[in-house]
């Protein structure tokens, strides 16, 4: 078995044409560009288990050789893989089901009949393929870069495959990140978070393409650190889901859910005073305001007019088609994975990143509600006119992290203040200050709000 820890970036026929003669892959290339065709048959039961069970099982055909290659899902964030690899070379074009035993077969699948695995789509394309290699500090970086064009075939269903792999064979996984950074500068590169494997089987069932991605349960005892890095990747990973899915089928509502991606990521970066200094996030948040602020006005004038939305995947392509995604999304990941936030603190911002979030999230929940205006707002509610940030803050924490707090009726805190939230970001309407006066009214009753303002 090997650990298989990769990039994918999702790229133009034009782009992957430039990816070759780029300085930053040029400059470090140790083997020239190898061309290569590749025919990838994968196998599962006519019920899917391999796929609900995230395994892959594929039979590739390079050349004269037949590899058998068993994956599991790994972990998956921003275009960035990691994934348990098991590969066998074969004499011939059969699977080995000998080859599938308990040193790599999965436990749920323990009681399978493997011979129900009936072949159920390829993928089919010819591969460049080249030993990118430089120096970093003291180390030695290798990366295997992949030039992938073809197709992925399901029946009478196809999607072209158009991509560059980056596969890390020696150093650290923030090399992987910062040569695809280099590229990204100047190609317009989306970093994929979808395996070949998935893009099969969502040909079959749209809906088998996974939106949100794994996310660590908190705990009331998890530092906040690690609290604040858990929410950032799940709502950055969750957001190129999205891209990826909009980008595929045009459904409006994923392009809504990319922007709440957005938002709710800009308003965590805001929410944690000391812990994640201003100057540690001043580029994320001024990418991040420059996305909101393009794509806010389109999604809110899209809600009220069918002619805008199906205006808005053409949209959106351009989006994918400059760099600016790829650079934000990239940019993100290193930052995440370097805990940049953490660099330069002082002593005090140090012990506030290791306290337990539960109470934190109490205390600071707390400080929010206090500095909200909602008894004026029952007979003034334009008071509320700045508050929107305010209960983005709130709501990014009590969204996926509620459990971890001592407070009575949780749920309907979440979703009252989710209300009041929706109502700040409507449009004017005529009886909007009537209903945000009587929104405040309601949340002012709740008993956890009460517990807050003691």
């Amino acid at each position: 078995m090997q650990k298989e820890t990769e990039i994918k970036l999702r790229a133009s026929r034009e782009t992957l044409d430039a990816l070759r003669d780029h300085p930053a892959l040029k400059k470090r290339n140790k083997s020239g560009w190898e061309l290569r065709e590749l025919f990838n048959q994968y196998y599962d039961t006519p019920t899917r288990e391999l796929a609900r069970a995230r395994v892959a099982l594929r039979m590739r055909r390079d050349g004269e050789q037949f590899i058998q290659t068993l994956k599991t899902r790994g972990q998956s964030v921003a275009g960035l893989s990691e994934r348990n690899e098991w590969d066998w070379d074969l004499e011939k074009n059969k699977l080995d089901l000998k080859k599938l035993d308990d040193q790599c077969w999965p436990a749920a699948l323990a009681d399978l009949d493997k011979k129900q695995l009936k072949p159920i789509f390829s993928t089919d394309f010819t591969r460049q393929r080249a030993e990118i290699a430089w120096g970093r500090g003291k180390t030695k970086v290798v990366i295997e870069a992949a030039l992938d064009l073809g197709k992925v075939i399901a029946g009478k269903q196809e999607e072209e495959i158009c991509e560059l792999e980056l596969e890390l064979r020696q150093g650290e996984p923030a090399a992987l990140l910062e040569l695809a950074l280099e590229l990204a500068a100047d190609l317009a590169l989306m970093p994929c978070d979808i395996s070949k494997a998935e893009r099969g089987y969502r040909l079959f069932d749209p809906a088998s393409y996974s939106i949100q991605p794994d996310t660590q349960k908190l705990l009331a005892e998890t530092p906040l650190d690690g609290a604040f890095a858990a929410l950032a990747w799940a709502l950055l990973g969750s957001s190129q889901r999205l891209a990826e899915q909009y980008r595929f089928n045009g459904h409006w509502r994923l392009l809504e859910d990319w922007l709440r991606q957005l938002v709710d990521l800009r308003a965590l970066l805001g929410s944690l005073g000391q812990a994640v200094p201003r100057a540690t996030t001043r580029e994320l948040r001024a990418a991040l305001d420059a996305l909101i602020a393009d794509w806010l006005p389109r999604i809110e004038q899209g809600r009220d007019d069918e002619a805008v939305r199906q205006q808005m995947p053409d949209a959106f392509r351009e989006e994918l088609a400059n760099t600016r995604w790829g650079q934000f999304s990239l940019g993100t990941s290193r930052w995440l994975l370097a805990k940049a936030w953490t660099e330069a603190r002082n002593e005090r911002a140090n012990r506030l990143g290791g306290a337990a979030v539960g109470k934190w999230l109490q205390r600071t929940l707390a400080e929010e509600a206090q500095a909200m205006p909602l008894q004026r707002a029952q007979q003034l509610p334009e008071v509320l006119a700045d508050q929107l940030p305010r209960l983005q803050r709130m709501l990014v924490w009590l969204r996926p992290a509620r459990g971890v707090l001592d407070l009575p009726e949780v749920d309907r805190l979440y979703g009252e203040l989710a209300k009041l939230e929706e109502l700040l970001a409507a449009p004017e309407a005529e009886d909007r200050l009537d209903a945000l006066a009587a929104q405040a009214h309601t949340v002012l009753t709740l008993k956890p709000w009460k517990a807050l303002l003691k």
